[in-house]
């Protein structure tokens, strides 16, 4: 598969990864505490401990997904679309055309700002595109880039 398009930046596997893992804690947060309340509900100790056990379990796929998850993430924007791919078992090939695109925002939670990364989204009138995280100069580049190529758009129609 040939790859074409623009990568994420390296540090979205940190994102990445520490997202897998605060995921995990809070799953086994919960799960500690059903194991806590067995005193009161006798039921709780094996959904709790079940629960632990699904947390480690998606903890250790996560992770192991992520290296993937980076060398087969791509964006492109051209004149007249933007595009977006993902995966290689599972592929997936968004093409977002330009004049369909009403709004563009860029979003930055505590783990992409710990990492300076921002998320663009892209807004059409029916569904939003992500892409998960760039730093900031080229989440504004990508950002002015295709708002003024659907005002283009939009004014040759």
């Amino acid at each position: 598969m040939e790859q074409t398009g623009q990568a994420l930046p390296a540090t979205i596997q940190r994102i990445w990864r520490a997202s897998a893992v605060l995921w995990a804690l809070v799953l086994m947060i919960i799960g500690l505490g059903l194991i806590a309340a067995w005193f009161f509900w006798h039921w709780s100790f094996w959904l709790g401990l079940g629960l632990i056990g699904i947390a480690i379990i998606q903890l250790l796929f996560r992770l192991a997904l992520v290296p993937y998850r980076y060398r087969f993430w791509r964006y492109n924007i051209t004149p007249t679309a933007v595009f977006l791919q993902k995966g290689f078992f599972f592929r997936k090939n968004e093409a977002i055309p330009i004049s369909r695109i009403q709004n563009v925002t860029l979003e930055a939670g505590p783990l992409l700002q710990w990492q300076t990364l921002q998320q663009v989204n892209i807004e059409t009138a029916s569904t939003a595109h992500v892409i998960d995280g760039v730093t900031r100069p080229v989440a504004d580049q990508l950002r002015n880039q295709i708002l003024q190529l659907a005002q283009e758009a939009r004014d040759e129609d």
